[in-house]
Formats: C-alpha cells, structure tokens, sequence
C-alpha cells in the first residue's frame, strides 16, 4: 500500500472477478462471467446431422442460430442431466481474438450459483491434458477443487467449421 493510501485510510482490493459455478456430476467448474451472455433455462434443440455426441443442437435466439453443447458429454462423455438447475448458457465465443464473438451455448447442471475471488486464486494443477485444452486452473476452497473452464478452448478448428459459418474458422482465409 502507498504511503498516500495508507494515511487516507484507503484499503487496497484485491482485483476480484465474478464466476459462474456449475457442476459436472459432483465436480465444480466455473466460467468467468464477462464470457457469459445470457442464461436461460433448458430449451428444445434441433440435433445437427454428423456431429459429435456431445453437440446437443442448434436453437434459434434472438434472430440468431446458435450452437450448443453439452459440456458433460463433451468432458466426460456422459449427458448433462435434465435438473430443473440444468441451464442453457450462452457464453460469447471468440477462439481468437481477431474474430468477432458469437454465441456457443453451453447445456451445464446446477449452473445457479457464482463466486467473487482473485482470478489468481485458481492456480496450474499439473496435468499436461491435451485432449481437453478447455480445462484451466484449479481454486481450492474448503469444498475441495473448483476448476475454470477456458471458453475460447471449448472447440476444436474442425467442430468450428461445423458449427459456425467460415468467417468463425481459424486459419481459413
């Protein structure tokens, strides 16, 4: 703290971030909320011919088409269950920053509580998991190990090029 501070009685904050807490079975994840648009509740989706298991569908919100998966499916190849805390969340997608964000729903269960902390909290947990690049740090609390989902890591180019219209497809010209 400055010495200026310190004499005006100015207590310093730690840079604090709001998340929303989900779970995957009896695991906690958490999405950093400024990549969260908007959470609905579960709607009926249109299934996508030839993609993978864990693409739920599409919906129409707003005007715009929007591709959803189911983040269960997709971590650990079991549905997300139909809870009446089971959420829609649409989280601005944007795999690289050149691009503009678009909309990626995400089917996530018991997604109704968030945490204010330090993004520093969470930390590096050691495991080198290529298959799911998705996958960030970890914060332990005293429930255990919550850990945070990168949202532009979520598809791989060739799922992009699928689910979005090219101008989403990193490396097309």
């Amino acid at each position: 703290m400055s010495e200026l501070a310190a004499k005006r009685g100015v207590v310093m904050v730690a840079k604090k971030a709001l998340f929303l807490v989900f779970c995957i079975g009896n695991e906690r994840y958490a999405l950093k909320a400024t990549e969260v648009a908007e959470v609905l509740p579960r709607l009926p989706l249109k299934p996508i011919a030839h993609a993978p298991a864990w693409v739920a569908g599409i919906f129409a919100h707003r005007g715009i088409m929007v591709p959803v998966i189911d983040l269960s499916a997709l971590t650990f190849g079991l549905m997300a269950q139909a809870r009446t805390s089971t959420r829609l969340v649409l989280v601005n997608y944007q795999p690289e920053p050149a691009l503009e964000p678009r909309w990626l729903g995400l089917i996530l269960e018991q997604a109704t509580d968030t945490l204010r902390c330090d993004p520093e909290d969470f930390q590096p947990y050691g495991l080198d998991n290529r298959q799911a690049p998705y996958l960030g740090p970890v914060r332990e609390d005293e429930r255990g190990l919550m850990q945070w989902i990168g949202v532009a890591d979520l598809l791989t180019a060739e799922v992009r090029a699928l689910l979005f219209a090219p101008d989403l497809i990193v490396g097309e010209a």
